[in-house]
């Protein structure tokens, strides 16, 4: 019979077994204690796939970076027992206020002032029914709460700036879950509207939540949105791609008068959206209105990355992207000046662009105007609160297991800054009421989102919006580094008053970031309604103001008391703005060029924009 075959004990094992045997004690050395470099890396791999699960679960937002928070805050919060005593009293003092508003209200309802009134961004309580008792009742108990967390949130000493500011919005996130506009029988206007249809809106509202699902589980536009086709019904201006490479397609429209300009137009939208939002309808497309004010424009289509651009970092977007269109409209102007503008996120990387060619001596750029754009992220609005190193980390192995973050992951965040006009808002109006608002342009556009490259995305975050480099003076291009205090041509900014994207007191700071002559505009309206703002759309405003290169700096709030304000469209303002920065009227170049140039790659929209 043959004897059983065993395993060779371990050498920790062996070394006992020897020892006992009268061998010599083993030594530590001879214990195998450091891992292979494949060891390590495959240990590394199950981190970053555990972050990449919970990334999932969370949609991208950072657990740890959560508790972090509350942890700090109630820390200090069990060490300020004096704090405990003044919230404690201003509960007690809600509760009295609540109690007198509710009596008051039971036997003169009509008469009764309200203890608190909502923000004025909220208009969750804007209608009349909200007045009638008890719903009155229902959103002052709701609205006294939502101040007093907002207090317990923020008055808490010695918690880092942060972390108070994630407490406070993540508490006001879980309160709104709970506000009474969200329920059937505490809204009144859904209570009056199921009493009236015999509950037929619920069921109405039911399926609008399976058809919003199931659109949602197949990656479908919502329902309407089919009615703004690209290039059929929006991006319809006329023009031609001239160039194309991996990463753009630069578009040049047609002219719409005889004699144009002599400086071009080149935009430079963010590479998180598709570039029509710039030319939408006929009836608001920035680039058709440009054209009928006789200016040549030109604007980068990007390429819609995937898994397999995951190495596509941000100087590629730099190289091939502004620099690679700035080289094609110099060919096809015969080397004209430009007018350079940047959208949003296209704002950020034209600002290092430009900055690199200053270092540079490369004069080509005419002006800069820069669209909801930032430079400076230090105030760079409630974006802040999911941008740390914890939350980064985050992001970054939920990327390395993609290649790219996707347009879904993204607008989670981003519906989160305005949960009650983007969530609960669609909640209580679609399933709630069981009505379907109208699909605008704005809308369906919104959900024509792009991904962003791993890479590229890690070193925009670190870089500029968690270490604020390129604002600091320590960003590089090509191993030199470039300021922004290099751009000397006059640059024209547009904030927006309600942009929780790009606060426009974060815009307003190329007043002090640059050493050149800088008008800022601050308009009416939101980060993507406001910039959309054409002549003879109602209820538009914006008030404007240049400071000269050697002028003083005025602080954003006396500059909004005392800046001009103008009705109307601030595109008429930067196209008269432009006009006197140009040289001269000339006949309209060629569309594209004969020589290394085709004239035409294809009509536009082009191509990369009906990527998925």
């Amino acid at each position: 019979m043959d004897e059983p075959i065993y395993p060779d004990p371990p050498p920790l094992l062996l070394g006992l077994v020897e020892k006992g045997r009268g061998a010599p004690t083993p030594t530590l050395n001879a214990v195998p204690l450091a891992l292979s470099d494949l060891e390590s890396s495959r240990l590394s791999d199950l981190d970053r796939r555990l972050n990449y699960l919970v990334a999932r679960t969370t949609t991208g937002l950072s657990p740890a970076a959560c508790a972090n928070a509350f942890f700090d805050w109630g820390i200090h919060l069990a060490g300020s027992p004096g704090l405990q005593l003044e919230l404690l009293a201003k509960a007690f003092h809600n509760w009295l206020h609540l109690w007198h508003f509710a009596q008051a209200a039971t036997f003169d309802n009509a008469r009764t002032a309200p203890a608190v009134d909502p923000q004025s961004h909220d208009r969750r309580f804007a209608s009349e029914r909200w007045k009638d008792y008890p719903f009155n009742i229902f959103a002052q108990a709701f609205l006294l709460t939502e101040k007093w967390w907002h207090q317990a949130a923020t008055a808490v000493r010695g918690v880092d700036r942060q972390n108070a500011r994630r407490v406070d919005f993540m508490i006001r996130q879980a309160l709104d879950v709970f506000a009474p506009t969200n329920f059937v029988m505490t809204n009144p206007d859904v209570l009056a509207q199921t009493t009236a249809e015999f509950g037929f809106n619920l069921i109405h509202g039911f399926w609008n939540f399976i058809d919003d699902l199931t659109r949602f589980q197949e990656g479908d536009a919502p329902e309407g949105a089919e009615q703004f086709t690209v290039g059929e019904t929006v991006a319809v201006t006329p023009g031609k791609v001239v160039f194309r490479n991996h990463l753009i397609e630069l578009i040049q429209y047609e002219p719409r008068t005889a004699k144009v300009h002599s400086e071009p137009v080149l935009i430079v939208p963010a590479w998180i959206m598709k570039y029509y939002i710039l030319d939408l309808r006929p009836q608001n497309s920035l680039v058709k209105y440009l054209t009928e004010q006789g200016f040549t424009v030109f604007i980068i289509s990007w390429h819609n990355p995937d898994a397999s651009d995951r190495e596509t970092s941000f100087d590629d977007y730099r190289r091939l992207g502004v620099m690679a269109a700035i080289d094609a409209v110099g060919k096809i102007t015969g080397g004209k000046k430009i007018h350079a503008t940047g959208y949003c996120l296209g704002g950020t990387l034209l600002a290092t662009a430009a900055s690199a060619m200053a270092l540079a001596d490369d004069d080509r750029i005419q002006t800069l105007t820069f669209l909801a754009a930032q430079a400076d992220f230090r105030e760079a609005g409630e974006l802040t609160l999911f941008i740390d190193e914890s939350q980064v980390a985050l992001l970054e192995d939920m990327m390395a297991e993609q290649g790219f973050l996707d347009s879904v992951q993204m607008a989670g965040a981003f519906q989160l800054l305005r949960s009650n006009d983007l969530i609960w808002s669609h909640v209580i109006n679609d399933y709630l009421l069981g009505k379907r608002k109208p699909v605008y342009d704005l809308l369906a556009w919104n959900a024509d989102a792009t991904r962003m490259p791993y890479r590229m995305h890690s070193e925009y975050l670190r870089s500029l919006f968690l270490n604020n480099d390129l604002a600091e003076g320590r960003f590089k291009v090509d191993g030199r580094t470039v300021t922004l205090t290099d751009m000397r041509v006059p640059i024209f900014a547009v904030g927006t008053e309600t942009d929780h994207v790009a606060p426009w007191r974060s815009v307003y700071k190329f007043n002090i970031l640059t050493d050149t002559a800088v008008t800022f505009v601050l308009t009416s309206g939101g980060h993507n309604a406001g910039i959309v703002s054409p002549p003879g759309l109602p209820g538009r405003s914006y008030r404007m103001a240049t400071k000269a290169a050697d002028g003083p700096f005025v602080d954003p709030d006396e500059w909004q008391k005392t800046a001009s304000k103008f009705e109307g469209s601030w595109w008429t303002a930067w196209s008269e703005w432009l006009a006197e920065k140009s040289s001269e009227w000339v006949d309209p170049p060629p569309m594209g060029t004969p020589e290394d140039m085709p004239a035409a790659l294809a009509e536009a929209p082009g191509t990369y924009v009906f990527q998925r």
